[in-house]
Order: C-alpha cells, then structure tokens, then sequence
C-alpha cells in the first residue's frame, strides 16, 4: 500500500492511471476506521480496479465547541484496515495541504444543507462540501462511496456532483450496526460502558416509526410522536429532532404515501448520535 501525503502527488498518481484507463474508487474518511468503514472499502474493492482511502480529520466541518482536538485519530490502526482491505493508496493530507495560506473559497448547497443538521451544526455542512469537492479534484475518482448513516450528507453529495459536473459516481452503501442495532460510528468510543448500552434507543424510537409506516400508519405527526416517546423512555437521552422526510429533498413529509427518510438525532452524556431508516409505506390493496 502507497501512503501519499502531497495532493499534487496524489493527482500525478491518478492520472496516471486514468490515462491507463483504470477505474479509480475511492473511500473518503476521517480516520478512526470501523466495520462501518470497512464494508465501504471492501464494496470499493469489489467494484474498482484502484482504490484509494483518505484519512484526513476536516477542521472546516467542526465548530468551536465540537470536538475537534479530541477527534479519535488512530492512525496505525487505520493503516492497518487498508492494508488488509488491500487498499492501493493511503491519502493523509495535512490540514496545511489543504488549506493552504490564502484559501477562500466555500462550497455550499444551500437547500439541502439549511435543516436537521444544518441548523444543530450551521458551520457543518459548507465543510463537508468544501473538503470533497477538493478531495474529488485531488484523487479524480470514477467512483465514491458513502454510507447511509449519514443520510444527509450522502443527499448533499450527490446534489454536489450533479450541480457541479463532477463526474463521480456516487454510491451509498447501507449503515452497518452492532449486534443490538446501534449505527456504527467513530464518535461510539466516547460513550461509557452505561452509555453505550442506554445509545440504542435511538434506533429503537426510529424503529417503532418504520414499523407504523410499513403497517398502514401515514400521519408524519403521529409517526414522530411515537418515535419520541420511546426515546424520552430512556431519560439519559436528549433528542435534538426526529423527522419524516422525502428522500430527495429532505423536506419534511405531512403524509407518507410513498418511500420515506426518518431521521433522528440525539444526546448521551458528551456524545451525539444520528441514525436514519429509510421505509416504504404500506401499498393498498388492489381490488380485482
């Protein structure tokens, strides 16, 4: 595996082969790499001939009070996951390569960006947008894989590509969990052994949504009030918002009368989760 620091470098490479006509895939991450991020790898693998993982910990999507210093960064570890994953490049820009003296521009996507996460963390998003477009521009990827997880990001990402012209296939692949249903994450190993065990309601209040919609239910109020009651069951857990989206606009749903988003969000002690199912409505019966 090839541990490339230089964005010019990391370029140079991939031209290279593109010229050969490669396929290039490639995974970007913040480190910290879990089950989560090695099915993503492991599905670039299978569909790329060259595959290239980022670790790079993005300063631009932290706001002040987040937690950017005490970001897990386990890079040894991360190294080894690709290495097993048999992954080509390692991509480690540094904060300075990236934002070198002098930068000024922002990408936004206004629309997609301005509710649910946007408005908890107003900062995040033109982060997000920012870093890839440039680490699309940097590694020239045929294809880029995403996780469900982060619903809202991988909706961005996609309005990105298109409105910009990227070229990037964007493929989203499902969230991976733990055996109790909690989403993998990078920020799990914030939470107390008690903690941890308290995290799961928030898939649960999502999954008490899924289950209503997919049995006939289709008021989105009465569906987010059922989702609330059972995570307000657990009083360690503060819910920032549960919502009933469209899948592509992210607009809340008044009636699901099709396919649908719940999302959610909440706080445990210092840490915050988000999770998401996406879930079709119960089709009517035909009458022959």
């Amino acid at each position: 595996m090839k541990i490339i620091r230089s964005p010019a470098a990391m370029t140079a490479w991939s031209e290279r082969l593109r010229r050969e006509g490669v396929t290039i895939g490639f995974v970007p991450t913040m480190g910290a790499l879990h089950e989560g991020h090695r099915s993503l790898i492991r599905e670039a693998r299978l569909q790329c001939d060259a595959l290239v993982v980022s670790i790079f910990v993005n300063p631009t999507q932290f706001g002040p009070r987040e937690d950017l210093t005490k970001y897990p960064r386990p890079l040894s570890h991360d190294r080894a996951i690709c290495r097993q994953e048999g992954v080509d490049v390692c991509f480690e820009p540094t904060a300075e390569a990236m934002y070198p003296e002098g930068f000024q521009t922002t990408v936004t996507v206004p629309a997609v960006a301005r509710r649910w996460e946007g408005e908890v963390r107003p900062h995040h998003f033109a982060g997000v947008a920012t870093v890839v477009t440039k680490l699309f521009g940097m590694v020239r990827p045929h294809r880029a894989l995403f996780g469900q997880k982060d619903f809202q990001q991988s909706v961005l990402v996609q309005q990105l590509v298109k409105d910009l012209n990227l070229g990037v296939d964007i493929v989203v692949r499902p969230t991976v969990r733990e055996q109790d249903g909690l989403a993998m994450s990078s920020r799990n190993v914030y939470l107390s052994p008690d903690e941890r065990g308290r995290a799961v309601v928030l898939y649960k209040g999502l999954q008490t949504g899924a289950k209503m919609i997919r049995t006939g239910e289709t008021d989105a109020r009465i569906i987010r009030s059922a989702m609330a009651q059972v995570i307000k069951g657990e009083p360690a857990m503060a819910i920032d918002y549960l919502a009933v989206c469209d899948l592509t606009t992210l607009e809340s749903l008044p009636t699901i009368t099709g396919k649908a988003v719940l999302l959610g969000a909440a706080r445990i002690g210092s840490v915050r989760l988000i999770d998401n199912i996406v879930v079709s409505a119960k089709q009517a019966r035909r009458n022959f």
